[in-house]
């Protein structure tokens, strides 16, 4: 499987996780899990995606951008996520400031897969492609 294939499979679980979060209610079991397992989940993808993604795509000057780009829209995703864990679940803008969030990760992954994968794609070699997606499934099962 090739680096695009792996970070797809990852986004998907990461956009379902989003739905499940604003889709749940005050202070409840149910909400801090999901929100706990999707801050996992963004916490660990981040750190491996800039490792075997957006390292090798800085080196290039095709890319350059882009990574940094999305290295920046990770940061914000945190500032969310930090946001998030100091708000009262209960409190209603809880689900405003979730709301964001699922709307700054809709953004950054839609950016990611339609611009930033195509770009990469032309930049990396297929044996890079297979060589990064094996570094990053290794890392991600390591660290979860």
């Amino acid at each position: 499987m090739d680096i695009f294939k792996t970070l797809r499979k990852d986004h998907d679980k990461q956009r379902d996780l989003l739905d499940k979060l604003v889709n749940t209610s005050g202070d409840t079991k149910r909400r801090k899990e999901t929100f706990e397992s999707l801050k996992r989940e963004l916490e660990v993808h981040a750190d491996a995606e800039e490792r075997y993604f957006y390292k090798p795509l800085i080196d290039s000057d095709k890319t350059q951008d882009k990574a940094r780009h999305g290295i920046a829209e990770h940061h914000e995703i945190d500032e969310l996520l930090e946001e998030l864990e100091q708000t009262e679940f209960s409190s209603p803008a809880w689900l405003k400031i979730a709301k964001d969030l699922k709307e700054r990760v809709e953004h950054h992954l839609d950016e990611e897969e339609h611009q930033v994968f195509q770009m990469a794609g032309k930049v990396l070699s297929a044996s890079q492609k297979e060589s990064l997606s094996k570094k990053y499934q290794t890392y991600m099962e390591n660290r979860k």
